[in-house]
């Protein structure tokens, strides 16, 4: 239910229309503060966008099923609302194709091949393409919560099958394909996720590892579950990721102030060092529930922007 008054909304997806469970926190948090909220399904055709001062987006989680409706979303809203973060850093952010970005800067990121689908590759071409060993991860450059992405071993004939078909599935439809080896302390150490608000570190959690194996088309779900723990970030991820977070004036479209939330995940490579897995400036989980404050200091920069 949506109102007249409110100032800000809250927009999510038709799959969760009362917000992530973890989101639901920072909507009492701005109610505790005078901001009258309301929580709003992105493309609901019947929402009025310009009754709201401003919108966050959070828990649109469908988008990558129509990213192009998506960005457009954004930019619609944009033309009689502020829109935080603005459209053009998430319509940048939307495809993982930043992390050519991010490596030309000279930012680690996770050692990636990149399959456009206009050059038509046959399978004998993406077979090429794949590591000679260990294991490997296939995923679109649109994606969110691990859909439509599958772990391989390079030396199995039949999970090397099975990669160049999932390969072939997706740049059929048209979609861009990333190649990524599967650096193996991930399984072990686990990701290290770090929030950032208002271009300052906020908190840090750990998340475990969980591709186990091949993409399966009968996956419906939303987004694969995680398992989460809070986690300090060592002194070589902070340096890293406020790297990342750094370099965002340059690399990302718009008027290089401090993005309202950033998210930098970094897992280790071989040699335990941090590289870049992503960075989510467009609806990442923000871990309230696993680092206290962090939900009022969400709220605090907010409520500094109205």
């Amino acid at each position: 239910m949506t109102s007249t008054t409110a100032r800000l909304a809250l927009a999510t997806c038709a799959e969760l229309p009362e917000l992530d469970a973890d989101d639901v926190p920072l909507l009492d948090a701005l109610r505790e503060r005078g901001i009258a909220t309301d929580v709003v399904v992105w493309d609901d055709p019947t929402v009025d966008w310009g009754t709201y001062q401003h919108v966050v987006i959070r828990s649109t989680w469908d988008y990558t099923h129509r990213p192009t409706q998506f960005a457009d979303w954004t930019q619609r809203v944009e033309r009689t609302s502020t829109l935080l973060n603005p459209a053009a850093v998430v319509g940048w952010n939307i495809d993982k194709t930043y992390l050519r970005d991010l490596e030309k800067a000279g930012l680690p990121i996770v050692p990636t091949i990149w399959l456009d689908p206009e050059r038509n590759f046959d399978s004998r071409a993406i077979h090429t393409r794949f590591p000679a060993f260990g294991d490997f991860v296939i995923k679109p450059t649109v994606s969110a919560g691990s859909r439509d992405t599958g772990r391989y071993q390079a030396d199995v004939t039949t999970s090397r099958s099975l990669a160049i078909m999932h390969a072939k599935n997706l740049l059929g439809v048209g979609r861009r394909v990333m190649i990524q080896r599967y650096l193996r302390q991930v399984d072990t150490e686990g990701e290290t996720a770090l929030v950032f608000v208002n271009g300052e570190f906020s908190h840090s959690v750990r998340k475990g590892a969980i591709l186990d194996g091949p993409f399966r088309a009968d996956d419906n779900q939303l987004y694969l579950r995680e398992e989460m723990s809070p986690r300090e970030a060592s002194d070589a991820e902070r340096e890293v990721a406020e790297r990342v977070i750094a370099a965002l004036p340059e690399l990302a479209p718009g008027d290089g102030k401090p993005l309202l939330y950033a998210r930098v995940d970094l897992i280790p490579d071989d040699e335990g060092n941090p590289v870049v897995l992503e960075l989510e400036l467009t609806e990442p989980s923000l871990f309230f529930g696993h680092a206290p404050g962090s939900v009022e200091r969400f709220a605090d920069a907010i409520v500094a922007r109205l």
